[in-house]
């Protein structure tokens, strides 16, 4: 079967800029298609940290005009390659629009710190995606191929469908073109005033409830997902979760109506990076087989990281996660003082609100001896913690994929998840039904409730306690689980190969 040309367009990709698993997807899924011969590129905008990034890039000596509203931009078009691949990836290069990431002064690739510490977006988002979108069409005549599908992610290119429908679709090289649009998270849409139709250029018809207008406001993920051909998010639990009132954030009408047009596919992981059979960052490398003995001195390690006494008998619960409500710190907060009293060590990494950075930090110094914190990012923390607890906390109260919990699995420290999106997807809970199948994998609730975390927890420590061959076999049955990008690769090939007929 002949191989497909896919352009992937994203705001953000693993190796260059990162705010969350868009940036995964984008830097794993295109490498992943590549190794199916399949002929693929990625654009993404060049900020400042790609320049920090040391990775060659090199100038095209292509200069794009771009544009925007009665106004013409040029940006030049930069090039480079995926890690660890031969994946062309080109850089849209607009220093005002995108050169303005600056950790130490507060500012990110979307957002600017504010008095307090709360961050607020750009004012002027909508017009950097709006050139960001359009620039990715205007890229094509240089990219040495005509792509069969361009893969659009997130509202930042929502814009890309548009306006290839209602822009380019006549003209040459163009008019084969097909669009995919990956929704990541339904509750960040792109939500501006209807004035930002004029900035983009299009036209004011199109601000109407079938099409780009959401409650007297234009809304880009919307527009995202009524004008490309197919469009999926990131778990097939999710696909159907989001057309609910209670996880759809006012879209669940659209998508309940576009039918089989949406569908769910898992992320998938890098086990080039993530498996403790070749991690560096870890004490001691191990597999299934290993897994008992050089797994506690991964335990052993941890502790001394987060300077806690070196306990083997403490069970020692791991989250790494962004410190928001999403994430379920809030249950972990309320569940912390029994999982105390069940004799646990606690270990924190991650970054976010104000308020759970205070609550945390205050949890820490009155139980030093049992809780570590770290408030930030660390690479090396998040592969030790995944390798050194004994149970990894997800209780999400969404996750449209989640991958923390995968990596789990292949670390042998089950994930204790809620049941919702893609946890319920990737997680087998352990009830006596699947331990006496070998199927579990982890352990999983359904109630949005500090108690039923705290009783799930419960219930997977007294299987550590009381019953360590069923434990074992859960860690055993985790570790042997496949969700690597090769599978998703799969999936997102018949996806494409389904929008181009």
């Amino acid at each position: 079967m002949a191989g497909l040309r896919v352009l992937v367009a994203a705001s953000e990709v693993a190796g260059f800029a990162k705010t969350g698993g868009l940036a995964d997807v984008a830097g794993a899924l295109p490498r992943a298609l590549a190794r199916r011969g399949h002929q693929v590129a990625v654009v993404m905008p060049y900020y400042n940290s790609v320049r920090r990034a040391g990775v060659p890039v090199e100038k095209t000596g292509v200069v794009l005009p771009v544009p925007l509203g009665d106004r013409v931009l040029a940006c030049r078009l930069l090039r480079s390659r995926l890690p660890h691949s031969d994946v062309p990836i080109y850089f849209v290069e607009h220093p005002p629009f995108f050169e303005r990431d600056d950790s130490a002064a507060g500012r990110g690739l979307y957002q600017q710190a504010m008095h307090g510490g709360y961050k607020a977006d750009f004012p002027d988002n909508a017009e950097r995606f709006a050139f960001f979108s359009r620039a990715v069409l205007e890229t094509i005549p240089h990219l040495g191929f005509t792509p069969n599908v361009i893969h659009a992610n997130d509202w930042q290119t929502g814009f890309v469908p548009v306006y290839l429908n209602e822009v380019y679709r006549a003209r040459p090289g163009y008019a084969r073109t097909r669009s995919v649009f990956t929704i990541h998270n339904i509750a960040y849409q792109g939500q501006f005033g209807r004035d930002v139709l004029k900035v983009a250029g299009l036209p004011g018809w199109l601000f109407n409830p079938a099409q780009l207008e959401f409650h007297g406001r234009l809304n880009v993920l919307k527009a995202g997902i009524v004008f490309a051909d197919a469009v999926n998010t990131v778990s097939p639990t999710y696909a159907r979760e989001i057309r609910t009132p209670e996880f759809g954030c006012g879209l669940e009408g659209l998508l309940t109506g576009i039918g089989d047009k949406l569908t769910g596919i898992v992320n998938g992981v890098d086990y080039g990076e993530w498996d403790p059979a070749v991690d560096p960052y870890i004490a001691a490398k191990y597999t299934p087989e290993t897994v008992v003995e050089n797994k506690a001195l991964c335990k052993a390690d941890l502790q001394r990281q987060y300077k806690l006494p070196e306990d083997p008998t403490a069970p020692v619960l791991g989250m790494v996660a962004r410190l928001v409500s999403q994430k379920g710190i809030d249950l972990v907060l309320s569940a912390a003082p029994g999982f105390l009293d069940l004799g646990c060590q606690m270990v924190f990494l991650g970054d976010g609100d104000p308020e759970f950075h205070e609550q945390l930090k205050t949890f820490r110094d009155r139980h030093p001896d049992r809780i570590g914190l770290h408030l930030g990012f660390s690479e090396a923390l998040a592969h030790k913690i995944e390798a050194g607890s004994d149970l990894f906390l997800m209780p999400s109260r969404y996750e449209p994929c989640g991958l923390n919990q995968i990596y789990s699995l292949r670390y042998g420290t089950p994930p204790v998840v809620r049941a919702t999106g893609g946890l319920k997807d990737t997680v087998v809970n352990a009830t006596e039904e699947s331990l006496a199948a070998g199927t579990a994998t982890g352990f999983a609730f359904t109630d949005y409730t500090a108690s039923a975390l705290y009783e799930t927890v419960r219930w997977a420590l007294h299987l550590h306690h009381d019953r360590p061959a069923d434990f074992l076999r859960v860690v055993r049955t985790a570790m042997a689980q496949d969700w690597s990008w090769d599978r998703s690769a799969a999936e997102y090939e018949a996806l494409y190969r389904k929008v181009i007929g």
